[in-house]
């Protein structure tokens, strides 16, 4: 054997995993955390208490009950302005979770490791009602609770529609203040680049609703 052979080796070992693991994360709608190369160095690679890790931890999460709620409307509501937002929000929703839990997996962070909101210390309670909160924790800000999804449900109609721009108002707020604090506060420049992203968007939509809301004859929730 040559003095050679064991490198090669091992470089031909770590690119068959290299390419298993891309395929995995394809597979779970990660794929572009492997494009952006986020946690191939495991020298900086973001640990389960990193504020990027709960923050793809506790967004995806967020966003999840969002595409909920967002599917929810695409069989319920027969207002196509409604519709189509709801259809972007699920769309859009679903390819960042997608990217959340890639990064999650090539960190080897479970999904539901850590505390939620504790990356985010003293500033997840500043100005948020956690009165919804669990004793762990699992309730985050803006989120609605299984009686108000409950409720949800039971509409159809304008009333539908109003109570869906209700929930989903406040629960884009809520998020807003994750997805500011991973902006100024994440270590890895994608993760700020998404933060910021869902900052900015989820912004522009909550102002698009709330006029949608106005327009239906409903007022706003009182923020989380």
């Amino acid at each position: 054997m040559s003095s050679t052979d064991g490198p090669a080796r091992g470089g031909v070992l770590r690119a068959v995993l290299t390419a298993v693991i891309a395929v995995a994360l394809v597979l779970l709608g990660g794929g572009l955390a492997v494009v952006l190369g986020i946690g191939d160095d495991e020298t900086s690679t973001p640990g389960v208490d990193s504020v990027d890790a709960g923050f793809a931890r506790d967004m995806a999460i967020h966003h999840e009950q969002g595409v909920e709620m967002a599917n929810l409307a695409l069989e319920r509501s027969t207002d196509p302005a409604v519709r189509g937002l709801a259809f972007d929000i699920a769309e859009t929703q679903n390819n960042q979770v997608g990217r959340m839990r890639g990064w999650l997996t090539l960190w080897g962070v479970t999904p539901t490791g850590g505390e939620r909101m504790a990356w985010m210390g003293d500033e997840s309670m500043s100005g948020h009602d956690m009165s919804g909160m669990d004793t762990g924790g699992a309730q985050m800000p803006g989120m609605a609770t299984e009686e108000e999804l409950a409720q949800l449900r039971s509409l159809s109609g304008t009333a539908f529609d109003v109570e869906f721009l209700r929930l989903m108002i406040r629960h884009h707020e809520g998020g807003a203040g994750m997805a500011r604090y991973a902006d100024e506060n994440a270590a890895e420049a994608a993760v700020r680049s998404l933060a910021g992203s869902i900052a900015d968007s989820q912004a522009a939509e909550t102002a698009l609703m709330t006029d949608m809301l106005v327009a239906r004859g409903g007022t706003p929730l009182p923020p989380p």
